[in-house]
């Protein structure tokens, strides 16, 4: 559905993408994380033949960027970008007249893209009486008005309370079993371990690790990873490394892999004598494997 190879992109002296290839097949969801500043609204904005990039090819749906493939792709941005003081009926009525849909047919789009969405019941509501979640529900269906082969979520969850971003994993779910191929990008990387097929990170605009979580967790050879409290740091290293443990800070936290999971009593035999006042034990989570990816590559410009 989506290919891109070799794409490059600067600004002045500032390369913003460098040597840029990924594919998402049909129907998958695909990942796209990385730090501001990775390049990731710029490859958003060259899709939607919006931005063009200096070298390398894009082909939706077997086509290069054109006019043309605006109509195959939907965008829901990180911003609800929504008319707050016109109802929810008619702020997808308003997007069909862009796209040129017409009569009976956009009356059931607006009605079927207010149900895939789980709206139809506030479609004479204004959309500024509307909460945040269905706001961003509400943005979804505008991108969807279109019928796009190719439907592009810009951090779709930030905001958004616990409640509201389940309900939106739930209905991006549903998206792909509908058949819609769905880039993602955000920075919360347990959206991305929950709902991605495929994940790509991006740093400084080059994409330094691509593959499915279990392709990724390569990058952690580990079973799980033991965070400890203690003292007496130093000595707890010391020991680790003597057992063959690499060590890791999370969020400031000391944190060891293990290369074979092993039951608590056995952790704490193996650091007798050594203070700790607290063990936590976790599989390896995509964090780990991004923080990982991030810190110990290094990209040139």
């Amino acid at each position: 559905m989506l290919n891109i190879q070799h794409l490059y992109k600067s600004y002045g002296q500032k390369e913003i993408l460098q040597d840029l290839s990924l594919s998402i097949a049909a129907g998958q969801i695909y990942g796209l994380l990385g730090p501001n500043g990775a390049g990731k609204t710029t490859t958003i904005n060259i899709l939607c033949n919006l931005l063009k990039a200096d070298s390398g090819t894009v082909r939706v749906n077997g086509h290069a960027v054109s006019e043309k493939t605006k109509y195959w792709i939907g965008v829901a941005p990180q911003e609800t970008l929504v008319y707050r003081s016109l109802t929810c009926a008619e702020n997808l009525g308003f997007f069909a007249n862009l796209y040129g849909v017409r009569g009976k047919e956009k009356a059931r789009r607006v009605q079927t893209c207010l149900e895939a969405v789980g709206l139809a019941e506030r479609a004479t509501s204004l959309a500024e009486t509307l909460s945040g979640g269905m706001q961003r529900r509400l943005s979804l269906a505008i991108a969807l008005m279109h019928q796009p082969k190719l439907l592009i979520l810009d951090e779709p969850t930030t905001g958004l309370d616990v409640e509201a971003r389940y309900e939106l994993w739930n209905l991006i779910r549903q998206l792909k079993n509908q058949g819609i191929t769905i880039l993602l990008t955000t920075h919360m990387l347990d959206e991305a371990e929950r709902l991605c097929d495929r994940i790509g990170i991006l740093k400084q605009g080059k994409l330094l690790a691509e593959g499915t979580l279990a392709e990724l967790r390569q990058w952690i050879p580990a079973q799980e990873v033991v965070t400890v409290q203690t003292t007496d740091e130093p000595t707890a290293i010391a020991r680790a490394t003597e057992l063959g443990f690499v060590h890791r800070r999370y969020g400031g936290d000391l944190a060891f892999w293990l290369p074979q999971s092993l039951e608590l009593k056995e952790i704490v035999a193996l650091f007798e004598n050594i203070p700790l006042s607290s063990i936590a034990r976790q599989p390896v989570r995509l964090e780990h494997i991004y923080l990982e990816v991030t810190n110990t590559i290094h990209v040139h410009a």
